[in-house]
């Protein structure tokens, strides 16, 4: 089990659910908006007779709209296609996909709208 079955995972989850684009790495000339995943984080999650892990994935929203509308519908897709969602991770045994924590703000360039999601997703090896 590895990191980027969880990511292919996520991303073909997103990619089928979502309106908008979703990106591993978004091009420097993409048009917005958009969703791109982000970050991930992984601690061990094993016990006497199976091996498994705790990994939090963070998903990046992305919106030009002026006003928080967009962005805050983007996050809602994205947590109604991820969380509780038994995904299909390769190798891997789902225990559970869970939503942790999201916010909104605005970048630094004034224009744009980020919204930040992170989903613990734990699973064992199969």
């Amino acid at each position: 089990m590895t990191w980027w079955a969880i990511q292919q995972a996520v991303y073909t989850r997103l990619d089928d659910q979502l309106s908008v684009p979703v990106y591993d790495h978004a091009p420097q000339d993409v048009m917005f908006p958009y969703v791109e995943l982000g970050e991930i984080e992984a601690i061990p999650f094993d016990t006497d007779d199976s091996i498994g892990s705790e990994t939090t994935v963070t998903i990046h929203s992305w919106s030009r709209y002026r006003g928080w509308k967009e962005i805050k519908e983007i996050q809602a897709k994205v947590y109604d296609a991820l969380h509780r969602y038994n995904l299909p991770v390769s190798g891997a045994h789902l225990i559970t996909v869970e939503f942790e924590i999201g916010r909104t703000f605005l970048d630094a360039d004034g224009l744009t709208r980020h919204g930040v999601q992170e989903f613990r997703i734990i699973t064992e090896k199969e």
